[in-house]
């Protein structure tokens, strides 16, 4: 019988669709709560558990009690071993000792679902060297970290493929995090905290973020005029984060939030660092267009720093009024050659999928494909 850790962070990217870039500490979870954030990372679990269901009887899953593992491991058949106890609500410390409880019972492989504070939680407990490995189940807002799976269906099937094949081969991936606190006002800073060891298999672990490669100022400004030629009148823009948007609202007057969705009407700013809620109800029964860029080093235009573009706001807006923006060397740098989405739906994500235009330039477009 093999041995899988699992272990859920609860809290795990509920600041997302209300715009509050992460969840760490007690007093952002209580604002998530306050703004209607609902939890999403036993959801996660739970497509990636829906891929291992099949080896109930191969499998013996160690994990916490309550939501920390124990309820979505109940919920898809598993008959779990339980290890301690936690706090309520679930802190860091019950995340560390977990991992370090699993690894000295022998797990042969470590499972969790959260965002870059929890790699970072599982980084500090077991250390670079003489650990199980581990694959991540992305449910944060921040994925920089190379130790997550590209969905949450792959981290099953990456399960899958290590537990039953055992022959998966291993590789360093880089734990990073940023200051949240510099990220809500609208400073990127980010460190490599160190490696956890993740098996690998053609493209079902995502890849460390890096930013734009070749961003010239001259390319971005070729890219928003395009969009702006564009611009139709009485619809409304979602514009997502990042410093290829940036351009764009700065060629319309408009102040731009860096790590938040702004939305602009007719060329004036209808909401600034907008939640999901927010978005909702201002583009009801409107027209409307999305303008996002591509994620550097990964490929995601959605599911990665822009939760607030929930899978609500997808299918409202609808594939063919999303406009993608990035330069010609960002897009052409990506390991994998397509692009992704993690919208959380896998109705939504499917939807998606097939050819996508790409503003990288003035009158310069490239056509990707998107997969889920």
């Amino acid at each position: 019988m093999k041995k899988l850790g699992l272990i859920v962070n609860p809290v795990a990217g509920m600041g997302g669709k209300v715009g509050l870039k992460g969840t760490d500490g007690p007093e952002i979870v209580e604002k998530a709560r306050s703004l209607g954030a609902r939890p999403e990372s036993a959801l996660k679990t739970g497509y990636a558990l829906q891929v291992i269901s099949g080896l109930k009887d191969q499998v013996e899953i160690i994990t916490c009690p309550g939501e920390m593992g124990e309820e979505v491991a109940r919920k898809y058949g598993f008959e779990p071993r339980l290890i301690g106890s936690i706090n309520d609500p679930s802190t860091s410390e019950d995340t560390e000792q977990a991992a370090r409880k699993m690894a000295a019972q022998g797990v042969e492989l470590i499972l969790f679902a959260g965002g870059d504070g929890t790699a970072r939680n599982i980084y500090h407990a077991l250390g670079e060297d003489n650990h199980p490995p581990v694959i991540g189940i992305p449910a944060g807002v921040k994925i920089h970290s190379a130790v997550y799976a590209t969905t949450p269906r792959n981290a099953g099937e990456l399960v899958r493929l290590y537990l039953q094949e055992g022959s998966l081969p291993l590789r360093r991936a880089e734990v990073m995090d940023i200051d949240e606190e510099a990220f809500r006002d609208g400073r990127l800073s980010a460190r490599l905290y160190g490696y956890l060891m993740v098996p690998c298999a053609g493209d079902l672990m995502q890849h460390l973020k890096i930013g734009g490669v070749g961003s010239e100022e001259s390319v971005l400004d070729g890219i928003a005029e395009q969009v702006l030629e564009g611009l139709e009148q009485d619809t409304i823009y979602v514009v997502g984060p990042g410093s290829t948007t940036a351009p764009i609202m700065k060629k319309m007057g408009l102040d731009h939030t860096l790590l938040g969705v702004d939305l602009v009407k007719n060329g004036k700013l209808l909401a600034a660092d907008a939640n999901e809620q927010q978005i909702l109800e201002l583009i009801k029964g409107k027209t409307a267009k999305i303008i996002v860029t591509v994620i550097g080093g990964q490929g995601y235009i959605f599911g990665r720093g822009n939760q607030q573009i929930s899978a609500d706001v997808i299918r409202q807006v609808g594939k063919k009024n999303i406009i993608v923006v990035a330069t010609r060397e960002k897009v052409l740098s990506l390991d994998y050659g397509h692009l992704l989405a993690d919208t959380g739906d896998e109705e939504v994500n499917k939807m998606l999928c097939g050819y996508i235009r790409i503003i990288t330039g003035y009158k310069e477009e490239l056509v990707y494909p998107l997969t889920s």
